[in-house]
């Protein structure tokens, strides 16, 4: 069997095996997935990244993004600072657009080598979260031990950001879990628990719908500055610090949101096609 090449690749801790499939297909279902990112009998990541050529013309590929439990994520905002920052040492490109399952991101190397991108329009009906029946989503109607009344945020995908005096005191490997399974959201969601320090530095959590407790979480982050933005906590511009160190957000007036943020390569390597079963 021929071995596959791969790069290990972070956002704040926010780790993904990315494989380049452009030139070389490779054929990733839930379980290579599951087997890829298992830390003890794989290689360990948040996320599984396959790089696949556009279908857009504006793109200059298409990322695919499986979680650890094999499931596809729509967006992964760490991710895609990632793979921008791979197109643009590959093309010498600044400006980049990335194509994903969500839509088509716009995404900037800036001169401080952090990259910038472009999250795409805030989504706030119910529908489009999407949850389970009509409810103000300033305000939902969930509650779970000492997490209640979350603001609900699509970014690419379904997030529930629930405000607390204490980020750092919830149990979110306990909670994380049911909420995310929660019957008010069909497709699961993302769940932040968030403490607003003021209007421009907030301390976030957050449980990956099908990762888990990670140490950062770029459309997360995203949401949470437009939920405390919503309830009036936060101006339009904000720092999230996560467990795996800073982000810059601003919710522009146009309704999208910008993420900038540090990425980094941690290593290269290969693996026998064996692991994908």
């Amino acid at each position: 069997m021929g071995r596959i090449p791969f790069l290990k690749m972070h956002g704040l801790g926010n780790d993904f095996v990315v494989l380049d499939c452009r030139q070389r297909p490779v054929a990733v279902d839930a379980a290579a997935a599951r087997a890829i990112a298992d830390r003890r009998t794989g290689i360990g990541c948040d996320q599984v990244i396959l790089i696949e050529p556009p279908r857009h013309p504006r793109a200059h590929a298409f990322m695919r993004i499986r979680n650890p439990d094999g499931s596809e994520a729509e967006a992964c905002g760490n991710a895609t600072r990632c793979i921008a920052d791979r197109l643009w040492q590959e093309t010498g490109d600044r400006r980049l657009c990335i194509e994903t399952v969500a839509g088509v991101l716009e995404a900037e190397a800036l001169p401080d080598g952090q990259i910038a991108v472009d999250m795409g329009p805030v989504r706030t009906g119910w529908h489009e979260i999407p949850l389970a029946r009509p409810m103000d989503t300033d305000h939902v109607e969930l509650r779970l031990g000492p997490l209640a009344a979350p603001v609900c945020t699509n970014i690419g995908n379904p997030h529930a950001t629930f405000f607390v005096a204490d980020a750092e005191a919830i149990d979110l490997v306990a909670l994380g879990p049911e909420l995310e399974h929660d019957p008010l959201f069909p497709e699961r969601a993302n769940i932040g628990v968030a403490t607003v320090h003021d209007r421009r530095h907030i301390r976030l959590r957050v449980w990956e719908r099908g990762a888990g407790l990670t140490r950062a979480c770029g459309s997360g982050a995203c949401a949470a500055l437009v939920a405390a933005h919503r309830r009036g906590l936060a101006d339009r511009r904000a720092r999230l610090v996560l467990d795996g160190g800073p982000l810059d957000i601003a919710w522009r007036e146009d309704g999208h949101v910008v993420m900038s943020g540090p990425v980094a390569l941690a290593f290269e390597g290969s693996f026998e096609e064996s692991l994908l079963g």
